[in-house]
């Protein structure tokens, strides 16, 4: 496959089939806010996703479930608002999209319309499959998502790696083939094995997104606050921590503290 790099003005869900296309891999993170997302699209990043992990990393719950609908809207407006390139999906959290594909399209619109994001993910394969369809008929681009599902960790129990079996891993393969027949643009595939998830990327024309999937996918996504090294507790083989910002930024807190109690900040030169 060719390696050559096009460069896109703007990322839409037509570039990604592209990318997939010419062997360009793609670069996904998380963004909950502002100030990240103007950061991370001035970078180069090519999607960003308001994921329904603001639940853990900026509310400080033990799964994502408790985020709600108006609480993921204010989170992808803010990101809408810095961005100029890349493509944004936004999270329908739990309780928004399974079992009522009413509901489904009625979420989605909302995210689009009051957030201005550019598309949605959705968690799930054949169970979902009316809320998808209901969602695209809107001519609203949806993503899928399959393996590990956080939105269901307490049916699987654990955050251990999916589709190890055969049973589930024919399930997933099936999911996948599915979620492109229906006409997602894209699909996460979170800790499969490595092996599986190749399979799954070459079996389908829409790019797969892997996270603790292996490099034999289309393209990666981490949530960012974990790449940055900002959350230190959380040590999951898939991540990569390019930086250590809990160390830095405690040791510029700390050192602020201590200069602001000896009356060595501000000095003469930063006041009026």
């Amino acid at each position: 496959m060719s390696t050559s790099k096009k460069e896109y003005k703007k990322i839409t869900t037509k570039s990604l089939v592209e990318m997939k296309k010419n062997g360009e891999k793609i670069a996904m993170l998380t963004a909950y806010d502002y100030t990240m997302a103007k950061i991370l699209d001035n970078a180069g990043i090519d999607i960003l996703l308001v994921g329904d992990s603001a639940s853990n990393v900026m509310a400080g719950h033990m799964t994502t479930l408790p985020i709600t609908l108006d609480q993921m809207i204010y989170h992808a407006s803010s990101v809408i608002r810095a961005i100029n390139r890349c493509l944004v999906v936004v999270d329908l959290p739990f309780g928004s999209y399974q079992g009522n594909s009413r509901s489904a399209l009625d979420s989605a619109i909302r995210i689009m319309k009051e957030s201005g994001g550019h598309s949605v993910k959705l968690e799930g394969g054949s169970e979902i499959r009316e809320s998808i369809s209901r969602i695209l008929t809107a001519g609203i681009p949806v993503m899928g998502h399959l393996g590990l599902t956080p939105q269901s960790i307490y049916k699987f129990g654990s955050f251990t790696v999916r589709a190890k079996e055969e049973e589930e891993a024919q399930k997933l393969k099936e999911d996948a083939l599915l979620l492109e027949e229906l006409g997602c643009f894209a699909l996460v595939l979170e800790k499969v094995p490595a092996k599986l998830a190749k399979e799954v990327a070459e079996s389908i024309s829409i790019p797969v997104i892997g996270i603790g999937a292996g490099n034999g996918v289309d393209g990666q996504v981490l949530v960012t606050h974990d790449m940055l090294g900002m959350t230190h507790q959380f040590h999951p083989r898939f991540l990569r921590r390019y930086l250590d910002l809990y160390s830095e930024m405690s040791n510029a807190f700390e050192n602020y503290i201590t200069d602001v109690k000896s009356v060595d900040f501000p000095n003469e030169n930063e006041q009026y």
